[in-house]
């Protein structure tokens, strides 16, 4: 199944990078690349260990009522370079029309530089429920009951 999702160019994005596109027929979601400011797509955008960063992707999004974008790290930045992606799932909400901006962390122990044009997160396009709240006086009782925090792990 597929949602039509609007997207915008916008102005400063450099026209040679294309847009998001599935990497593989099985792929969830789709890789998006850093579009770095004219002055720095040159030398990249440089993170110390334990930096972060708002790297910009030069998009916007128009996701249809009843969805939302999921912005998820890419496995490869992590395990390689310990580059992962703060408030993770990021969501894009269905009303936002903003850029798209990736949070970047750098968790490894070397100074790590993101090149313009790099991949350097995945979205995936999901759908939202809205929660209806009923209150009750009791819950229902499950196997679990209350417990929490690693209480279905070790034994």
């Amino acid at each position: 199944m597929s949602v039509a999702v609007g997207i915008r160019r916008l102005p400063g994005r450099d026209p040679v990078l294309p847009l998001p596109a599935y990497a593989t027929a099985g792929a969830a979601g789709m890789d998006v690349q850093a579009n770095l400011a004219p002055g720095d797509r040159a030398g990249g955008l440089a993170l110390a260990p334990g930096a972060r960063a708002l790297v910009p992707t030069g998009l916007a999004l128009e996701i249809p009522e009843g969805h939302e974008i999921q912005v998820r790290p890419r496995s490869g930045l992590a395990l390689r370079h310990g580059l992962t992606l703060l408030n993770t799932p990021g969501t894009i909400d269905s009303d936002y029309r903003g850029e798209l901006g990736v949070i970047l962390v750098n968790l490894g122990q070397a100074p790590v530089t993101v090149a313009h044009g790099e991949r350097i997160a995945q979205i995936v396009l999901a759908p939202v429920s809205r929660i209806r709240w009923q209150e009750a006086e009791a819950l229902t009782a499950s196997a679990r009951g209350e417990g929490g925090f690693g209480s279905t792990g070790r034994a």
